[in-house]
């Protein structure tokens, strides 16, 4: 089935079983079923058949779904069976915990560069990176093939940052700053605002505790 056709919903799902998957492939669990599944994430195992379902006959009636098989087809779809390399822009704190962060990940999706406009910044290491000044991004990407950036930087920075990441062909942006981006219809954007997050939690407490 075309990418296209499949929610945004279905596709945040799957890293969700693909984490969950890798731990019981750690633990040298053979095989999961979707009721499995469901109980420990909280999930109806009838939307879990129904997720995986778009993308193939994963499962055996019965038996449920060989874990190193539904690992290796999950990363394919998800294209972590490639080498994806991501630039981060905004070398702060949150862009350096990132960097740290994701220098010690098993995986086939790397931040390979990182960028940042303050001089005091530029020529400084984050554990194995150089931080690189902004004149050199375009020419990194192209020679690194990157496709993915990332946004650490001052809300009123983030969508000059924007417009250069997409200008030296960034695909897809994952933006940290608390700022709706304005980019191309082609261009995949998602937020990850800290502040929403927290915010909408207090929606949940239970009113009256503190009277």
């Amino acid at each position: 089935m075309k990418s296209d056709k499949i929610s945004e919903a279905v596709v945040r799902r799957l890293p969700v079983y693909l984490r969950f998957l890798n731990d019981l492939q750690n633990r040298e669990i053979a095989t999961v079923s979707s009721q499995e599944l469901g109980q420990r994430l909280d999930l109806n195992p009838a939307q879990i058949r129904k997720d995986l379902a778009y993308f193939g006959d994963f499962g055996r009636k019965g038996i449920g779904y060989d874990v190193p098989y539904l690992i290796e087809k999950i990363r394919h779809i998800l294209k972590l069976d490639q080498q994806i390399n991501v630039v981060l822009v905004g070398a702060g704190n949150l862009g350096q915990a990132l960097s740290n962060y994701n220098i010690y990940l098993k995986d086939t999706m790397k931040i390979t560069a990182v960028f940042d406009s303050y001089p005091p910044k530029i020529g400084t290491k984050i554990n194995t990176l150089t931080v690189q000044s902004m004149e050199e991004l375009a020419s990194t990407v192209r020679e690194q093939g990157i496709r993915i950036g990332i946004i650490t930087v001052p809300e009123q920075e983030a969508q000059k940052v924007a417009d250069i990441l997409i200008g030296a062909g960034i695909e897809a942006i994952l933006n940290f700053a608390p700022v709706i981006l304005k980019t191309p219809p082609e261009i995949r954007v998602h937020a990850a605002d800290f502040t929403t997050d927290l915010q909408s939690l207090a929606y949940y407490l239970h009113e009256g505790k503190d009277e």
